[in-house]
């Protein structure tokens, strides 16, 4: 989760994450390197250096400021055509979650066990237990296996939704009638939190998502568990 005063990402937990960190670091030094080329224009031509007509009516630089805008979008361009297709890509995933967004809670169906599905609402502030976290906190966390890819079918029931978890680095937008999907890897156990990133109303920032990341074995006890409950 994210901390006070906290300037970066959260820590990754998939491996598309990692590479999205990755490619923040890549973008963000491209665009630093842009902008101290261009201080320094700013600077040389205030102090008349590259004030010459000669200098800056020349073929030289007029090929120069063509190229090298074209250079640095190819550099952008590959590694986020390279990511966007990690994201798209669901290959046999050994799990299929669909989370259904309401005005404001969520709800999972684990579609590969009959009657496993419950709801997610937040745990008021006066319900908290020692180490839960304010606003974040749902009575029902999605478990997951560690290690595993799963699939999450994501719609909702009344208006736009969005179901976000920055460790993970998913977020997907829960539009009524229509299933959008995503895919992930968990690459480490772990509770991961997150929110709707869509402004559905009045209760937009109470409806939490709590994904917990867990050893196969003790993924297969909490469904037996979750089971028995329902």
């Amino acid at each position: 989760m994210a901390h006070p005063s906290q300037l970066g990402f959260q820590d990754a937990a998939s491996p598309v994450m990692e590479e999205l960190l990755h490619f923040h670091d890549h973008a963000l030094m491209i665009v630093f390197l842009i902008s101290t080329f261009v201080l320094y224009i700013i600077v040389a031509m205030v102090t008349t250096k590259l004030t010459n007509k000669f200098l800056l009516d020349s073929q030289e630089i007029e090929i120069i400021w063509t190229v090298l805008p074209a250079v640095i979008l190819i550099m952008i361009a590959l590694p986020s055509l390279r990511i966007l297709y990690l994201m798209d890509e669901i290959n046999d995933p050994h799990l299929t979650i669909k989370a259904v967004g309401h005005q404001w809670y969520w709800s999972y169906e684990y579609t590969d066990y009959e009657e496993l599905a419950f709801d997610a609402y937040m745990v008021p502030t006066g319900d908290l237990e020692p180490g839960q976290f304010r606003l974040l906190e749902a009575d029902h966390r999605m478990v997951i296996p560690v290690e595993s890819p799963i699939r999450v079918l994501i719609t909702a029931e009344d208006v736009l939704h969005s179901w976000a978890v920055p460790s993970l680095g998913v977020k997907m937008d829960a539009v009524p009638g229509r299933l959008n999907q995503t895919a992930f890897i968990a690459s480490r156990p772990g509770v991961f939190y997150g929110q709707c990133s869509e402004i559905c109303g009045a209760n937009h920032s109470f409806m939490p998502i709590v994904v917990e990341a867990v050893p196969l074995e003790h993924f297969e006890e909490w469904t037996l568990i979750i089971l028995q409950d329902i």
